[in-house]
């Protein structure tokens, strides 16, 4: 399905079209989509790309477990997206995914010397995490809601 991203702005149409394409590549296990969609992810503004990957993956936490989520279900969502995406993504790290959890929840982990991933190690993780959480649902509906929610968020700030 091809989404028309035409009622956002220009600086959003990016983003929305990438990160589509990386959630929905990484649904299929189709890593050849999943790298060039992760790749252009990185290539755009990080705080930007950041807000709406961490904003979607909250909107999805939210809506799989709408009692809350603690600590338990946390855990459960990391060692269920992680083996998932092991048995295709070998290379996937289960503390990038953690950090991505912890962002998503407006956790921030304290300043240690350890680098930050790079932005396309950040971008497959959040793909294969959101595709997780979505099961065989399309993205799009859940990435309108993400920019409606970043809309609502900045014009109450």
């Amino acid at each position: 399905m091809d989404q028309n991203w035409r009622h956002l702005p220009p600086p959003a149409r990016p983003i929305a079209a990438a990160t589509t394409a990386a959630v929905d590549a990484a649904q299929r296990r189709d890593d050849e989509a999943l790298t060039a969609a992760a790749d252009d992810l990185a290539g755009l503004d990080q705080a930007q790309t950041g807000l709406v990957l961490g904003t979607l993956v909250r909107l999805l936490l939210e809506e799989t477990h709408p009692d809350g989520i603690d600590g338990e279900a946390v855990r459960a969502v990391l060692e269920r997206s992680v083996r998932s995406a092991a048995q295709w993504q070998p290379e996937v790290d289960p503390h990038v995914v953690l950090l991505l959890l912890a962002g998503a929840l407006g956790v921030t982990a304290e300043d240690d010397d350890t680098p930050p991933p790079k932005p396309g190690v950040l971008a497959r993780h959040a793909a294969l995490l959101a595709a997780e959480l979505l099961g065989p649902r399309p993205v799009p509906p859940f990435l309108t809601a993400t920019f409606t929610e970043i809309q609502r968020a900045q014009l109450n700030d």
